[in-house]
């Protein structure tokens, strides 16, 4: 079983962020939920957003840091959208990185000086997501290109935070595949 660290999106750490983490211990993984946001929730990406602003995005990555610090090395970073841009660079640069989950969105692995090719990595979007345009659909694809083990699935959809069961933009059949996607990846590992 895995030790998974899950980093929230832009609104929070959702109720449906909570059921997700809670679906992988399930599952029979240790997973920590860190909330960045001091127990905020907001209910639009724009509100998330400008509380980001405000507390800074240097702030937020030092934040997601620190909660992995007294963890273990051998973890697996997840994050939703906003909580892919720690999970990428924790599992780039900490030593012992077991894998990776991108939901929703990447960056490019140059930002943080490649892809180590032996990380196993998962990236899932909807393929119409306004989000996960031309930047992320190439960060992606440069991920997969440089691990050994990387995969990129694209749901029929417009949806970005399609997985959480706590807002509109929940899509049960997607998010289902998803987590079966998640499962057998987690098992392999």
């Amino acid at each position: 079983m895995a030790e998974i660290v899950l980093f929230h999106h832009i609104q929070g750490l959702t109720p449906g962020v909570v059921v997700f983490a809670e679906k992988l211990r399930g599952f029979g993984h240790t997973v920590h939920t860190p909330d960045l946001f001091e127990s905020r929730t907001f209910a639009s990406i724009d509100e998330g957003l400008e509380y980001a602003k405000q507390v800074s995005f240097d702030e937020l990555m030092h934040r997601a840091v620190a909660t992995v610090e007294a963890l273990p090395n051998e973890l697996v970073y997840a994050g939703f959208s906003m909580g892919v841009m720690p999970s990428q660079r924790l599992a780039q640069t900490r030593e012992g990185a077991r894998g990776a989950l991108l939901f929703h969105a990447a960056v490019s692995p140059e930002l943080f000086g490649g892809w180590p090719v032996a990380v196993p990595v998962q990236i899932h979007s909807m393929d119409a997501d306004p989000y996960f345009e031309e930047d992320d659909r190439a960060a992606a694809n440069a991920i997969v290109a440089q691990a050994e083990r990387g995969e990129l699935f694209l749901y029929s959809g417009d949806q970005h935070l399609f997985t959480d069961d706590s807002l509109d933009a929940y899509d049960a059949d997607a998010a289902a595949l998803l987590l079966e996607r998640t499962k057998t990846f987690l098992a392999d590992l």
